[in-house]
């Protein structure tokens, strides 16, 4: 199964990757009860697990709780349920604003197979998924979904998504907090250049009900641009224009002056509880999910 975007021939996700996305699960270090019990496997594992009860099986349920003794003897199939199982939601913010409109790669395409890995594991685990893209507020939602079946839908979804217009990350989170009430745990994908900064937006989900991952992306263009001269440099989202004579001292301040934005960002979002990862798209994007993802306790 391939899904492609509407103008891009690249693949958001493969049948391979899917494959080994499948073994995977999104992982919480919080305590997250959602409010439907016995529908997913306890993230406590090695700890007894008691029965509770036996439902009919519906389409999109979890093939590996049905019991199949029963299914011998009626010839019809029925859903193990567990005391201690737990219902867990996933939330993804997807920055889909005008600045992602750049590099090679371009950040908005690595965001989304980012996101559809990410939406992909959490619907095969039976988790409650949502993604919401991010612009001048919220400007598109999956709404929740749930179930293997609602993949294709999810990667529809991601795939029209186009890059547009300014930002407001402050005006997105506020949006998103309002709407989005239960715990659960909230994965930020953006570049976080937005002239309203990043402190107003990303107090609305840190510290609070939200296990956080912030995971800013950028371009190889925007960490170590090569530019020189006498250049008019043309804001993506707003239009503004710069003049600037691009000498080695100027570049030597821009990556000083970038190096200290990120690691404020990340300072900001570890002092409140949160989970903060830097990538570049010239690192293979299933190697940001396969390994920096776990290793950051996001993915087990």
């Amino acid at each position: 199964m391939t899904v492609q975007s509407a103008d891009n021939k690249d693949a958001l996700l493969t049948s391979e990757f899917m494959a080994r996305l499948d073994q995977l699960d999104v992982m919480s270090r919080k305590l997250l009860a959602g409010k439907m019990k016995g529908e997913r496997r306890s993230k406590r594992r090695g700890q007894s697990v008691e029965f509770a009860d036996y439902r009919n099986y519906v389409i999109g349920d979890d093939l590996r709780f049905i019991d199949w003794n029963i299914y011998a003897r009626l010839e019809r199939l029925f859903l193990k349920l567990f005391l201690e199982e737990e219902d867990l939601a996933l939330y993804i913010l997807l920055d889909v604003t005008k600045s992602c409109d750049y590099g090679e790669p371009k950040k908005a395409l690595y965001m989304k197979k980012v996101a559809a890995a990410l939406g992909y594991i959490g619907l095969v685990n039976y988790n409650r998924v949502s993604i919401s893209a991010m612009g001048n507020g919220v400007v598109a939602e999956t709404g929740a979904i749930r179930g293997r079946t609602r993949v294709a839908h999810m990667l529809d979804f991601l795939a029209k998504l186009e890059p547009a217009g300014a930002g407001n990350l402050a005006e997105a989170c506020r949006q998103f907090a309002l709407s989005h009430r239960q715990k659960g745990i909230c994965v930020v994908l953006s570049d976080f250049f937005d002239k309203g900064g990043y402190e107003n937006g990303l107090r609305y989900i840190s510290g609070g009900k939200y296990d956080l991952f912030a995971i800013q992306i950028l371009s190889p263009q925007e960490i170590e641009p090569e530019l020189q001269g006498d250049l008019k440099l043309r804001d993506l989202e707003d239009g503004d224009l710069a003049e600037v004579s691009i000498t080695q001292a100027l570049l030597k301040q821009y990556k000083a002056n970038l190096n200290a934005y990120c690691l404020a960002v990340k300072d900001y979002l570890t002092r409140r509880g949160g989970t903060y990862l830097f990538a570049s798209t010239s690192v293979p994007f299933d190697t940001l999910v396969l390994n920096y993802l776990r290793e950051r306790g996001l993915l087990g």
